[in-house]
């Protein structure tokens, strides 16, 4: 028996999924932004062209297409592509062809490579030192002049551009290596006030879109809410000492921006920290990670149960204070600190288990830590990423964008919104320093002269007290004793009209977000979600997202409740209509937990459809914050090329079925025969045609029977048993 993820690995469906090669049509946005920006854009899909197999970030390669394909010339850039390419055939260093690279440069005597460079004091002959990753070469010495311009090459490493050359020495003492040259990958500098100066010819939407486009993402596949969580992601590069986590689903891109876009960031694995490595090391006095870099991002934050406490106590003091005390020295820094994890419930489950925290470490979840978190991203709200929401249109060379929100960070726009709102006298100092500094980086980004219109501010800080508002809400759940004091999420306008702001979790779920509240408080408002909040005027700027769609429990499931269910069996005759699952097998599976659903034939699109018709079902019928465990067993397609699709559908149906709260688990098993669903409430429901019941859908897109299964004719006879049973083994299959 196999699993889905494992299938899908096998036969490498995921490279196979890349988009065709075909040059994309400009746009009218595309024309503007070269006219403004000529030679420092690029078209996005380019990257993806000359990666080839270059285990490279997205901004060295920008960065060679910047130098040589950054026009809006088709000619020009297919030159630039070759170019590139063989810039990296002949430079980048694969590291399981390192061997092959070390004998070209003792063959030429000396060599240009591509390569990630890492520098070390040795500290007993008093010379720096550099290792190159992948080429597997270190010892080399580096000038200090050199090392003072590039610090970053003490923590983390630097792409750089570097002539090697090689000279053999009988002294074994003596390395043969020789740096001949180093040039880290990054812009020489940029004109701040050309930038500031073409923003003005962008409408605010427009400016957005540019701003997507460059970080590699589609617009036309975002709403306005959806483009502006993506944008908070950058905040940390354009925003000194700014702590927001983003928890969500698996691939939604939670990391891509922290690890791809900008040199000034680094990407670090949640479990691989130490105070050391993070702050300063004692026994060398080097300061760590945060004093070198903008943003410093923990990947997997969640994920990580392995906890210092003694990180947690020096983290604390830093994300409050800018400073960390280790020894007898004080230090301070403007590095800012992003957490990445995944989350594996629904929102509604932990709205009513628990908070939206939970899936962070015990350590983690301390109120006063937690309290310095300025911004909470919804990542439950960004789609999974598919093709066709990456752009190919044009968008700013990443290594340039980063230069210009690196120069920005002097700045603070966290007083702007004051001109037209003032916040609610019960927001607390720590609540006021979340919400500017969000504003103050949403600012910056897209309004960088700091001049916008009061619907312009009035969008930001919404969002801003929204994200605020998400940190302090789950916070009043973990630690009750802090609801003594109300406190109330709204400002008023020059009118002199207070708005309420609530998360969108807590519009969609209001019973669930206020469980203990309501209780502990006797009715009484508490930040901001009181019993009145649906009295009060409420922000504009909190549509369903992008990756989402509304969705309501049919009347004839919602009002579906038999009183008892017998055993027995129902027959159906081929040509037969009025047949649906709602009627056929929801009322035996209503109230489970645990199901499995064995059948051999899904592999085919209507089969999937089917499928996904029955896991909806039971999404619509459950409680919100209720989750529901199907595995299904089924068999794998062995023809090659349907066994792809096949997988890649499955996979498809799952990330859409765990999103809801269904979570759909798919074993791989050619030895079954049976079709059947079993509950762990004690039915099992053998099903003689599997789920596969009615004839192959009409090609009418406006056929009445692709949404309406009742509208659908049988395919062929078939019989249905259900069977109670004392107990059963879930699972066992």
């Amino acid at each position: 028996m196999t699993n889905l993820e494992d299938a899908l690995g096998e036969i490498g469906v995921l490279a196979a999924a890349e988009m065709a090669d075909a040059s994309p049509t400009k746009s009218a946005l595309d024309s503007k932004i070269n006219e403004h920006f000529a030679g420092a854009v690029v078209r996005k899909d380019l990257v993806k062209a000359v990666r080839g197999n270059a285990v490279v970030p997205t901004y060295v390669l920008e960065y060679l297409l910047g130098q040589y394909a950054a026009s809006d010339d088709e000619a020009t850039i297919q030159a630039g592509i070759e170019s590139v390419r063989q810039i990296l055939a002949t430079h980048y260093v694969n590291r399981n062809e390192h061997m092959l690279v070390k004998s070209e440069i003792r063959r030429k005597g000396r060599h240009r490579v591509i390569d990630k460079v890492t520098v070390t004091l040795n500290e007993k002959n008093d010379v720096h030192e550099a290792e190159f990753e992948n080429l597997q070469v270190k010892g080399l010495m580096i000038d200090d002049v050199t090392v003072k311009q590039n610090p970053k090459l003490l923590v983390g490493g630097v792409w750089c551009i570097c002539d090697i050359e090689y000279f053999y020495s009988d002294d074994q003492r003596v390395v043969p290596w020789i740096l001949g040259s180093l040039k880290p990958i990054q812009v020489a500098g940029v004109d701040i006030e050309h930038f500031y100066e073409a923003r003005t010819s962008f409408t605010t939407e427009e400016w957005i879109d540019l701003l997507m486009q460059s970080i590699g993402l589609n617009p036309e596949q975002y709403n306005d809410r959806g483009k502006l969580i993506a944008l908070t992601r950058l905040i940390p590069f354009v925003e000194r000492n700014y702590n927001v986590v983003e928890l969500g689903p698996k691939g939604t891109g939670k990391s891509h921006t922290f690890s791809e876009f900008s040199p000034n960031g680094i990407l670090i694995s949640g479990g691989e920290v130490t105070v050391a490595k993070l702050f300063v090391n004692n026994s060398s006095g080097r300061i760590g990670l945060v004093g070198y870099w903008d943003c410093v991002a923990f990947d997997e934050f969640a994920a990580n149960r392995r906890t210092d406490q003694n990180l947690v106590n020096v983290m604390k003091n830093y994300l409050a204070n800018k400073s960390f005390s280790r020894g007898t020295s004080i230090y301070g820094a403007e590095a800012s600190i992003a957490f990445i994890g995944n989350t594996t419930h629904t929102v509604p489950y932990m709205l009513k288990n628990s908070d939206l925290f939970d899936e962070l470490p015990d350590a983690y979840r301390d109120p006063a830590w937690l309290d310095r978190i300025h911004h909470y991203i919804p990542g439950w709200e960004v789609a999974p990423i598919r093709s066709e929401m990456f752009s190919t249109g044009y968008g700013f060379v990443v290594d340039y964008l980063a230069e210009i929100l690196r120069a920005k960070r002097t700045k603070d726009f966290s007083d702007k919104y004051k001109d037209y709102f003032t916040l609610d006298t019960s927001v607390s100092t720590r609540d006021q320093d979340g919400i500017g500094k969000t504003f103050s980086g949403l600012m910056k980004l897209v309004h960088p002269t700091g001049e916008a219109s009061e619907d312009e501010m009035r969008a930001l800080l919404e969002f801003a007290i929204e994200g605020r508002k998400r940190v302090k809400d789950s916070i009043l759940r973990i630690d009750a004793t802090m609801r003594d004091t109300p406190v109330f999420f709204r400002y008023s306008d020059k009118a002199g009209d207070w708005h309420d702001v609530a998360t969108l979790e807590e519009s969609q779920y209001p019973q669930l977000y206020r469980r203990d509240w309501d209780a502990s408080s006797d009715g009484d408002a508490v930040s901001g979600s009181a019993g009145d909040a649906a009295a009060t005027t409420t922000r504009a700027t909190a549509p369903a997202s992008s990756s989402g769609c509304s969705m309501s429990v049919p009347p004839a499931v919602a009002d579906s409740s038999p009183t008892s269910l017998t055993e027995g069996h129902q027959d159906f005759t081929a040509g037969q209509k009025g047949v649906s699952y709602e009627k056929l097998l929801l009322p035996y599976l209503r109230g489970a937990f645990k199901i499995t659903i064995t059948d051999p034939y899904i592999r085919m699109p209507h089969q999937g459809r089917n499928l996904a018709d029955l896991l909806s079902l039971l999404a619509a019928a459950k409680e919100d914050a209720d989750e529901i465990d199907v595995v299904l067993v089924t068999t794998e397609e062995p023809k090659a090329d349907f066994k792809q699709r096949q997988l890649l559908m499955l996979k498809s149906i799952k990330d859409a079925s765990d999103a809801v709260g269904v979570h759909l688990a798919v074993r791989l098993d050619d030895t079954i025969h049976d079709r059947r669903i079993e509950t762990d409430h004690g039915w099992r429901i053998d099903l003689g045609k599997g789920l596969d019941i009615w004839q192959k859908p009409s090609d009418n897109p406006f056929d009445f029977g692709r949404n309406r299964q009742e509208f659908r004719l049988v395919g062929s006879a078939f019989t249905v048993h259900y069977v109670k049973i004392v107990a059963m083994e879930l699972g066992e299959n």
